[in-house]
Parts: structure tokens; C-alpha cells; sequence
């Protein structure tokens, strides 16, 4: 293992951030990349043909039957199941080609598809409506192998939105609903945005509602009815995740991932982490690669 969890990023110099990339063809030239846990600065959708296998997203094994969209975040880790029986594309997009408009940012990061306030990642599909999806990412792969015009980054785009608002409505179809819009939801993802750029930095309620410029009290009444969670809480759960990454996919000591989490004491690092794991770092460490 290394001192931190790779991150792997789009194309260098490509203007046009988006791509349909065969499973097959991934697999066969990138094995080594894809079996490690890494990050990306893109966003994933993985369509899942003919094939019954385990992907990783954090520390959730999740389970993919033929037919399944699986949509992963920018930044989450994750990585691929050793034996690599992939079959079906990867659709990959960055944040920047999205998001040419206020409201593509507020879509984005708002969606039901990609955004972790909901705990379900895949979409199962039956094999014609499945053929849809495949047939926008042909699509896309056709636009980008044209010469490059004035119009091919808006015909990229719609095509691209196209996708996102189908999954959107075949995931309503499976019992999920959109978050509902809102002064709350506003606040909530603003958090968010601040928390995920300064959970290392800044770890009280007061320093974030600062900055909102709201006050704690109403900070919690939003992040309650969209999350059902306190922000004290949504703070310890994004710590407690990074900690639980550098403990399993690194190989600094405690220690090390205490400072790398803004922990300017090693022996608080270790209580706050058994506080809210019932567990010690180092005991964390020992369970999982024990497995």
C-alpha cells in the first residue's frame, strides 16, 4: 500500500470531458488500476450487460445483476472485482463539462443518481429499456468520433443530460423521490459543498453556520428534514469516513492519519475515533484486512 489512496484523473488536455469506454477494453488494459481502490475527478455510470458480480464502493460490496446502471460520485473510492467478468460501457463525465450553467451545478449536485443523501447506487432494468441507455452512449461515442465543431459540445451536453433525466425517472419508478427543493435542501447542500472542502480544517456546527451565515439552530433544523441527521453528526460521519479510507487503503500510522485529519493530537485522533466506531483505529485496521 501507499501513503495516500490514488486518484486517477480525466484525459489531460481533452476539451471535450466525456467518454463511453467498453468494460472489455477497460478491463483488459487497466487491471491493475481498477482491482486498487482509487478516486477519480469524474463521474461514473457503469452499465452492467450480461454479468453477476461484486463492485466496491467504499465499504459497501455491491451486488450487480445483468442490467444495472451503477452511478459513483466523483472523489468516492471504490474499485473492481478481482476476477474483472465486466461486460457493458462506462459513461465518465467531469464536473466542468457538465456544468456550464448555475443550474447544471444545482441538477448535479441535487440528483438522486449520484448524490450519497441517498444510499442506493444502482438501478435494475429490463433488457429493452436497458438498450435505451445504450443506445445515447452510442450516440455519444458517434458525436465524439465527428470533427470538432461549434455545436458538438451542446449536442455532447443534451445528450448527456438525456441520460441523467431517464435515469432520474426510472429511478422514481423504483420508489425513490427527488429531494424535495427548498430553503432546507439549499442550506444542506451548501454544508455539504464547505464540509467536504474543510472537514480536515474546521470540525464545530458554528464554524460552518458562519459561513452560511446561518445559525446553528437553523443549520440543523434543514440538515434534520432532508438527512435526518444533526450537522455534528454529518460532520463525524465525513472524519470517520476519510479515517476509515487512509486506515484500510494506506499505510500511514495512526498517528500520520490523525495530523492528515487535522488531529493535532494522536490520543484524541484515537478517542474520537473509538467514541464513534466503538472501536480503535488500529483495531479497525487489524478487522478489516483480517478478513
Amino acid at each position: 500500500m501507499a501513503d495516500e489512496i490514488k486518484k486517477l484523473k480525466f484525459k489531460l488536455n481533452v476539451d471535450l470531458q466525456v467518454e463511453v469506454v467498453s468494460l472489455q477494453t477497460l478491463t483488459a488494459v487497466s487491471k491493475e488500476h481498477l482491482v486498487t481502490p482509487h478516486r477519480t475527478n469524474f463521474y461514473h455510470v457503469f452499465l452492467f450487460e450480461n454479468c453477476h458480480l461484486t463492485h466496491y464502493v467504499d465499504f459497501n460490496a455491491i451486488k450487480i445483476e445483468p442490467y444495472t446502471l451503477l452511478f459513483i460520485d466523483k472523489d468516492r473510492v471504490h474499485h473492481f472485482d478481482q476476477l474483472l467478468n465486466y461486460e457493458g460501457y462506462v459513461l465518465i463525465f467531469t464536473q466542468d463539462f457538465f456544468c456550464t450553467t448555475d443550474s447544471d451545478t444545482k441538477f448535479l449536485r441535487s440528483s438522486i443518481l449520484f448524490n450519497d443523501l441517498t444510499d442506493k447506487l444502482t438501478i435494475k432494468l429490463d433488457r429493452i429499456v436497458f438498450e435505451k441507455f445504450s443506445k445515447i452512449c452510442d450516440n455519444i461515442t458517434d458525436e465524439l468520433r465527428l470533427p470538432i465543431d461549434n455545436s458538438t459540445p451542446v449536442l455532447l451536453k443534451n445528450l448527456l443530460h438525456n441520460f441523467l433525466l431517464l435515469a432520474e425517472r426510472q429511478k422514481r419508478k423504483h420508489g425513490f423521490t427527488e429531494l424535495k427543493k427548498g430553503a432546507e435542501l439549499d442550506y444542506t447542500l451548501m454544508f455539504r459543498d464547505l464540509l467536504e472542502s474543510n472537514y480536515t480544517k474546521l470540525k464545530s456546527v458554528n464554524d460552518y453556520s458562519k459561513i452560511i451565515c446561518i445559525s446553528e439552530k437553523r443549520l440543523g433544523l434543514a440538515t434534520g428534514k432532508v438527512l435526518g441527521k444533526t450537522p455534528k453528526e454529518i460532520i463525524s460521519d465525513r472524519v470517520l469516513l476519510e479515517a476509515k479510507r487512509l486506515l484500510v487503503h494506506t499505510n500511514l500510522t495512526i498517528k500520520e492519519i490523525g495530523l492528515k485529519l487535522g488531529f493535532g493530537d494522536p490520543a484524541y485522533f484515537v478517542r474520537y475515533f473509538k467514541k464513534n466506531t466503538e472501536t480503535t483505529p488500529l483495531e479497525f485496521r487489524g478487522n478489516y484486512l483480517n478478513k
